[in-house]
């Protein structure tokens, strides 16, 4: 016997279809998941330069190993940032709300920590590899913050498009007092390649799926918008008295 669904069931049932694919979209539209391309901006020819706003943050490895710790570690407020060095989303973040987050280290009111992911490379040895990899290299000589201001803003580029070794010392050079031989060799020779596994494991372990994650004090900041734009962000952080 064929049973005829009730035309609420249907109703209801396309309602449900309806919301599951807006907040998808919605997740699209802020962030970079696992079916993201490694850029979800068209390539430009140029590479803007960095603004500026992290410019002699001071950072550290936290005692888990993979958490970067810029600012100071005793600061009453922490701002818990996940990215992908590949993520359009992330770059959006880091040089829209990252501004207002490096003006709130800067006071001694936040710490920011970083999980750096590179899942966007799909278990290859790409970009978002090679770009953490390098991140981790800047971190050992005390420049971890100007660096990574300097790969998001010229995320999206052509050149940036896999972000080659040769691109990443380029773009190194925007920063004074990081090129050197060691810095160099680490770049080129992956050495930090099982830090950069490790960090993606963090990841993973932390149940979040997509980048950028942006927590406040423990509480997911679920305003996409905020994440990119600096005054919008400033005024989150001073809602939570972080600013």
């Amino acid at each position: 016997m064929t049973t005829t669904p009730h035309p609420l069931a249907r109703r209801t049932g396309r309602v449900v279809v309806a919301v599951l694919t807006a907040a998808l979209v919605g997740v699209a539209a802020t962030g970079c998941g696992s079916t993201s391309q490694a850029s979800d901006a068209p390539p430009t020819n140029t590479s803007p330069t960095p603004a500026g706003h992290a410019k002699g943050l001071p950072a550290a490895l936290a005692q888990d190993g993979t958490t970067v710790v810029v600012g100071r570690p005793d600061a009453p407020h922490t701002v818990r940032i996940s990215v992908d060095p590949q993520c359009g989303y992330c770059a959006k973040f880091e040089t829209g709300g990252g501004e207002a987050v490096a003006k709130a280290v800067r006071s001694g009111k936040v710490k920011a920590e970083y999980t750096i992911a590179s899942f966007l490379d799909r278990g290859e040895t790409a970009g978002s590899t090679r770009a953490a990899n390098a991140l981790r290299a800047a971190l050992e000589e005390g420049k971890f913050a100007e660096f990574q201001e300097a790969v998001f803003t010229a995320q999206g580029t052509e050149e940036a498009q896999g972000f080659s070794n040769a691109y990443l010392l380029q773009l190194a050079s925007q920063v004074k007092g990081l090129r050197g031989e060691a810095f160099d060799k680490a770049v080129n020779d992956l050495s930090y390649k099982g830090w950069v596994e490790q960090s993606l494991k963090a990841f993973q372990a932390s149940g979040e799926t997509s980048v950028p994650s942006v927590l406040l004090d423990g509480k997911k900041v679920e305003d996409g918008d905020a994440l990119f734009n600096a005054p919008d962000f400033a005024a989150l952080l001073e809602k939570g008295g972080a600013a």
